[in-house]
């Protein structure tokens, strides 16, 4: 079932009636359907947003449009029907001849004014104009397709955009001639674009051999720097000038055998369904900004780039005995004030700095983790983020959603519940789509204000057909790492028939990190691979070690720096035998 909400009214409505749908499309398709069969794809808003766009595959067959012989393999298609369904009068009209534009290309990097198309072609830039582009989307082979050649020296591995990455010889060398992606940047008033361009031709081959390929295995080969080498890739800024059809390399070394990476500009929420935004950097007409790290990973730059004099200048620095970490900061007024996240004082955490990288105050504090910003609320100085772990008696790596001001004050909590939190906000900042659960609940959805108040309920997830299958949630449990002091949190997964008097053997999920644990925290089906297990007699757990997960404290996730090998399983071990001892 679908519905339309419109917060403002507090009102939650169903977009079409299922029955009268069905009976409508089985009139035109002359394909039978019902309201509990409905195979509806690709919904969508019109851009007006009074009616919905939306297509329903039939069962009739057709030679699809770029073939000729119906007999020729892979050349029928099932046929697709084109539906606008008008909100107001509940009209359903068929939209015929629609000729459905095809799926963004993935090489091209458009233009801010969609004036022009960037993309790499055996090594090389190349530009296309609006019309070719819309060629190109239609048929890629088209022979009248006007492209221009950009750059000339561009050679394997060390290429002006793909290098073909992860295709085997052979591919690669078909592929080639073929136009890739280019990844670059551009200036909002899409004069300049900026490359990140690597030379990694001194660094070592490494190969990886495809044995379940078609017939005879593939070689693949590529670049790799092991630990000690001193042949590291070279990482260089290409910036270039469109209207002049001119380049220059910026330098920006500081640390040797960096790597230096540019952020993108955000995208708006409402632009979710628009493939073809363009690709803008972080910044305005003149200066971009980028981070900088040093090979070991203890060194990280925030700088920008005028593009006009080429000057780097470095905003602000992170530096840590272990290794750090930086997330794309958040702009104030075009740059005049930045938000940074930084585990500086060993908890995640924002920080205000004025454009010139002087600090102005921490934002956030305490033992707990600031995952990321939702929304930057500009004119009242407010940021909205996700954090975990500042809740008492909950798992401390359930999210949840926070307000505060630029000025550390005036911190809440908007979405209280013993649960894991998912929110969308939208873009003015005034709404919040909450959705919500355990591993052990049924899952909820509810639409907040920006004040925490709820204005509705959405849905509660009906799992009434899984239960009467038999389905048991599994158990969320918590015991102590192998230190004795450390908690680290965990999910037991039972065979649905579990008897009490019987006894189990046990399998462990490992998966040290540390990046990552592994355990679920909310209802879902990344669940499903422990559960199937289960069920073949087994008691299955996954749990998370110190070292692994980047929520929590520093300490916590750079526990196994310098010892990736073993640090994971002292901690694995310890749980199961405090788990057997509790249920023994």
């Amino acid at each position: 079932q679908w519905y339309i909400v419109e917060p403002a009214v507090r009102s939650k409505k169903v977009m079409f009636d299922n029955n009268k749908m069905a009976a409508d499309i089985t009139l035109i398709v002359r394909d039978p359907f019902d309201a509990q069969h409905l195979p509806i794809e690709n919904l969508k808003f019109a851009k007006d947003e009074k009616s919905i766009n939306f297509e329903v595959k039939s069962t009739i067959e057709e030679l699809k449009k770029d073939r000729k012989d119906k007999k020729a393999a892979d050349s029928m298609q099932k046929k697709i029907f084109f539906f606008n369904y008008d909100l107001a009068t509940a009209k359903l009209t068929e939209v015929k001849n629609y000729d459905k534009p095809k799926a963004k290309p993935s090489w091209g990097s458009v233009a801010p004014d969609s004036s022009a198309i960037i993309f790499s072609r055996n090594y090389n830039l190349y530009w296309m104009d609006k019309e070719n582009y819309k060629k190109a989307v239609k048929n890629e082979d088209d022979s009248t397709i006007v492209e221009h050649q950009l750059t000339k020296d561009g050679e394997k591995f060390y290429s002006y955009g793909s290098n073909g990455d992860g295709e085997d010889n052979e591919l690669n060398a078909k592929n080639n001639k073929k136009r890739r992606g280019a990844y670059v940047l551009w200036s909002p008033d899409s004069k300049h674009f900026v490359l990140d361009r690597t030379d990694s031709r001194k660094v070592k081959d490494f190969w990886v051999i495809n044995s379940t390929a078609a017939g005879r295995p593939t070689l693949e080969t590529y670049k790799y720097q092991m630990p000690g080498e001193k042949e590291s890739p070279v990482d260089e800024f290409i910036l270039f000038n469109f209207p002049a059809k001119t380049y220059k390399t910026i330098n920006t070394t500081a640390f040797k055998d960096q790597s230096i990476s540019t952020w993108g500009k955000e995208s708006l929420v409402k632009d979710r369904d628009n493939e073809f935004r363009p690709s803008i950097w972080m910044g305005d007409n003149n200066k971009f900004y980028f981070s900088r790290t040093s090979r070991d990973l203890k060194r990280i730059d925030v700088c920008t780039i005028d593009i006009n004099t080429l000057k780097v200048t470095p905003i602000i620095d992170e530096r840590f005995n272990t290794y750090v970490e930086v997330q794309r900061p958040g702009l104030i007024d075009e740059g005049k004030e930045i938000i940074h996240w930084s585990e500086r004082d060993g908890w995640g955490h924002f920080y205000l700095f004025d454009g010139n990288g002087k600090l102005k105050n921490q934002i956030t504090s305490g033992a707990f983790h600031c995952e990321g910003i939702v929304n930057i609320d500009q004119k009242n100085r407010k940021l909205y983020f996700t954090a975990n772990g500042r809740e008492a008696k909950e798992d401390p790596y359930f999210m949840h959603l926070y307000s505060i001001n630029f000025d550390g004050s005036g911190m809440k909590l908007l979405n209280a519940g013993d649960f894991d939190h998912a929110v969308v906000m939208n873009d003015e900042a005034k709404y919040v789509v909450d959705n919500f659960s355990r591993v052990n609940t049924v899952p909820k959805s509810v639409l907040l204000d920006n004040l925490g108040n709820k204005v509705m309920d959405l849905e509660t997830a009906d799992l009434s057909l899984l239960m009467t299958t038999g389905y048991k949630f599994p158990e969320p449990f918590k015991v102590k790492a192998d230190d004795g002091v450390t908690d680290i949190y965990g999910v037991m997964y039972k065979p649905f028939n579990f008897d009490p008097t019987k006894k189990y053997p046990i399998i462990e999920y490992v998966y040290p990190g540390p990046q990552t644990e592994a355990v679920n925290k909310a209802f879902g089906r990344s669940m499903d691979r422990m559960d199937r297990l289960a069920q073949l007699g087994y008691i299955v757990i996954t749990v998370g070690n110190r070292g692994g997960h980047p929520a929590r404290s520093k300490w916590y996730h750079t526990y196994g720096y310098g010892n990736l090998r073993d640090y994971g399983l002292a901690d694995k071990k310890a749980a199961i035998e405090q788990l057997a001892d509790r249920y023994s």
